[in-house]
């Protein structure tokens, strides 16, 4: 991906000079650039709240060192896989880590993630209402991906629910796996068959209790809604930082919402070319030159694409408060 990434960026690159780059970076207002990595890391600080929220409430414990962990090797499981698959796994990796029981950390993540989809659509609606005009005036022809995106997205919460909700669809898609795994491993089939079903009874027993005490998905609801919001900032504070005037905040989100739309169909981890593609376009009315255009599109990438990534990699790589506590 980095050597993807660098492909990319090179490209990007090939129509600016020396001096059009340096004189860009020399007119940078770096203040609104700190915000923008700022908006991220608090991006990243208020899913750890959403993840403590849910253990804590499920009558165990975990600590902020952990909780912060899991939304960071999210980011690196998100960007090393196709359609970001590998973030919940990755998830669920660190909060077994951490000691939570796989059938619980398996319901607290599922209801995470719908809160978090849901939220996306919802931001989505809203986001259409106010650019919808520009995406006909600008770009119309990406209507279309824009409301496949927006149907994939509610078909996954429609498919998560009924998981969490309807056993019956949990067991069969059990039975499903364990007879693929079968004709390689009969043994493997039986142990793994017992293992599953008794996390997928707790992992149902914790959807149920998590149904019943609303408050919990409440408060989550509400951090990833400010935690969207803030996410939604970033490239608002880059166009600043690269001496954008003209930028109207509501538009500018809008059409980042409506990007984390169509770089969530691109099969590429990251949605590699999609996402960089997608920003030229959507931002290009914003910066006088092309050369502050593909500056722009380069730090909003670093953060909240590579910055995630690599601190991933360092989460992934630090102990857990339980294990280190084992260690002394």
């Amino acid at each position: 991906m980095l050597a993807l990434g660098g492909v990319i960026f090179w490209w990007s690159f090939r129509d600016v000079s020396w001096a059009q780059f340096a004189s860009s970076i020399a007119g940078a207002h770096w203040g609104w650039l700190i915000l923008a990595l700022v908006a991220m890391i608090v991006y990243l600080l208020l899913e750890a709240v959403v993840v403590k929220i849910f253990v804590d409430d499920a009558n165990e414990q975990i600590t902020w060192r952990d909780a912060i962990r899991v939304p960071l090797v999210e980011q690196l499981g998100n960007g090393i896989t196709p359609f970001a698959a590998g973030g919940q796994p990755m998830q669920l990796v660190a909060l077994a880590q951490s000691g939570i029981d796989v059938g619980r950390g398996g319901s607290i993540l599922t209801m995470k993630f719908i809160i978090y989809q849901g939220m996306i659509v919802i931001n989505f609606l809203m986001a259409l209402l106010v650019g919808y005009q520009y995406l006909i005036d600008k770009i119309h022809a990406w209507t279309v991906v824009l409301i496949l995106g927006f149907l994939i997205h509610l078909f996954v919460i429609v498919g998560l629910l009924m998981i969490m909700y309807w056993p019956k669809a949990t067991d069969t898609l059990v039975k499903v796996f364990i007879k693929m795994v079968h004709p390689f491993s009969p043994r493997k089939a039986e142990e793994w068959q017992v293992v599953l079903e008794d996390k997928i009874t707790n992992f149902h027993e914790e959807s149920d209790l998590m149904r019943k005490n609303v408050k919990p998905v409440v408060q989550a609801i509400c951090v990833t809604f400010v935690q969207l919001f803030v996410y939604y900032l970033i490239p608002y504070f880059i166009l600043l930082g690269l001496g954008a005037t003209q930028v109207n905040i509501a538009l500018v989100m809008s059409l980042n919402v409506l990007i984390v739309m169509v770089i969530s169909l691109f099969p590429i981890p990251g949605g590699a070319g999609g996402a960089e593609i997608g920003f030229s376009v959507l931002f290009s009315q914003f910066l006088p030159t092309h050369a502050q255009l593909v500056i722009a599109m380069i730090l909003w990438r670093l953060i909240t694409y590579y910055f995630g990534m690599f601190a991933g990699i360092f989460a992934f790589s630090v102990p857990t408060t339980s294990k280190k506590m084992a260690k002394h």
